[in-house]
């Protein structure tokens, strides 16, 4: 495991971006059928045509663990047409459409996403779009399923047994996915130990898609 996560590195465009997508060169294919999906969605247009000029989003750091496919594009669009910034990532391993995701990360978005992730790549993507550097992390979370949430959840609460001198564990579960986590985690750690609470600290709320993902908020 330790190994396949090495391999994985942040790329950045020209314009400083990151992401990490499959193939950079679907992007303009991609662009294509999100101008088509903008046609199949008048609610966010008109949000858009309502809200751009008073740029709700000035200044905020919008967090989204999403399908990332074509009709989620045109959401994170609207939202950096409010002028917020997004870093995204997918909540499922199957789902990317890589075209999109490809699209996303060169024009708009960073994006942390392809189809067919392995559990330690889909979780390393999550982190990557929690991680807003010394800044202390998103003001909102997009959030389908719950995952990018329980990392904040699961951080703070790996920092409040730090501060009693207990070190995390991640061979302390046998759920093998729930390792990976914690893993994710500890390694953060290491580099801060106050990240997961600076992230607490900034956060305004969370936006959840699903039934199961507001079952595993409370």
């Amino acid at each position: 495991m330790l190994e396949e996560m090495a391999l994985l590195q942040v790329e950045k465009t020209t314009s400083g971006r990151e992401y990490k997508v499959k193939d950079m060169s679907q992007a303009d294919f991609g662009r294509l059928e999100i101008e088509l999906a903008e046609v199949e969605m008048p609610g966010l247009m008109s949000c858009r045509a309502e809200f751009v000029p008073s740029q709700p989003f000035k200044g905020a750091h919008i967090s989204g663990s999403l399908h990332m496919t074509i009709q989620t594009a045109v959401l994170i669009e609207t939202l950096t047409a409010l002028s917020g910034e997004v870093r995204w990532c997918s909540c499922n391993i199957f789902s990317t459409q890589d075209h999109t995701a490809a699209a996303i990360a060169r024009d708009s978005a960073a994006v942390f996403a392809w189809k067919g992730e392995t559990l330690q790549e889909y979780w390393w993507g999550t982190e990557r779009c929690l991680d807003w550097g010394p800044e202390g992390g998103p003001d909102l979370i997009v959030d389908d399923g719950g995952d990018a949430t329980l990392v904040i959840h699961e951080g703070v609460k790996a920092e409040e047994f730090e501060k009693m001198g207990k070190l995390l564990d991640p061979s302390s579960t046998d759920n093998a996915e729930f390792q990976i986590v914690l893993g994710l985690i500890r390694d953060g750690l290491k580099v801060d130990s106050r990240r997961y609470r600076k992230m607490k600290e900034r956060l305004v709320g969370v936006s959840e898609e699903t039934t199961t993902g507001v079952k595993r908020l409370y």
